[in-house]
């Protein structure tokens, strides 16, 4: 996905700072960013040019972040915008508030990026399907996430299903160097016992299955570390 078919976020926060890491984090998952920093300025903006979703501070200046996400839901044109609001109340009683003014998510502060951003694409998948259908790439690898389909240099590359998740996790972030107990509770998840060396198994059959004659296996071992898809290769 490339240009203007990225989806669209608006991120609508009055902390400078918090509003950078947002912006950051938010544009190297592959998404346009754009930022508002009081309810106001939001409501400009999004008349201006609708987002495809608001990433949305529950405490602003001007106008709350509550009152933004009423008067987007009483528009006939934002009434589906989807929106997750950012807050530092922890209550219930706030978090029932937010979603009732018409919320589709909630996090309460602080967050993990990580977090915040799977929120992100289950919310694009589940109101705007379209959106989510995006090819992630990494040097001549790539999956088509909406279809399946891996691709190396121009030719398909049959998985199995646990090798697709590695591949599809190492793709999220590359790079990143990923020991076997995170492969684990990535791939697995935590509440599942696999030994360790299950982990060793499935890389060998991934790289098999990606690495012709003559190229240059991708995924690169750290030795007494893990894991991480690098076009370097072994170390």
């Amino acid at each position: 996905m490339s240009g203007a078919n990225k989806p669209l976020v608006l991120i609508v926060e009055d902390d400078p700072s918090l509003s950078t890491l947002l912006r950051y984090n938010i544009e190297k998952e592959g998404f346009r960013v754009s930022e508002a920093h009081d309810g106001e300025e939001a409501l400009l903006q999004v008349q201006e040019a609708q987002p495809d979703l608001v990433v949305l501070d529950w405490m602003l200046p001007k106008v709350s972040g509550i009152e933004v996400c009423r008067r987007l839901r009483a528009r006939v044109e934002t009434k589906n915008l989807p929106v997750i609001m950012l807050t530092a109340r922890g209550e219930d009683a706030d978090r029932v508030r937010g979603l009732d003014t018409g919320a589709d998510d909630y996090l309460t502060k602080p967050f993990s990026m990580t977090e915040l951003l799977a929120r992100i694409r289950a919310v694009l998948r589940r109101i705007r399907p379209a959106l989510a259908e995006d090819i992630v790439s990494f040097g001549d690898i790539s999956i088509d996430r909406s279809s399946h389909r891996v691709r190396r240099a121009g030719r398909d590359i049959h998985l199995g299903p646990t090798e697709y998740k590695l591949l599809d996790h190492f793709l999220s972030y590359p790079g990143r160097v990923f020991s076997r107990e995170q492969l684990l509770d990535a791939v697995w998840g935590s509440g599942v016992y696999v030994d360790a060396r299950t982990v060793d198994v499935h890389i060998g059959r991934l790289r098999k299955a990606l690495t012709e004659p003559g190229e240059a296996d991708p995924i690169r071992t750290v030795r007494s570390a893990g894991y991480a898809l690098d076009t370097a290769g072994s170390s």
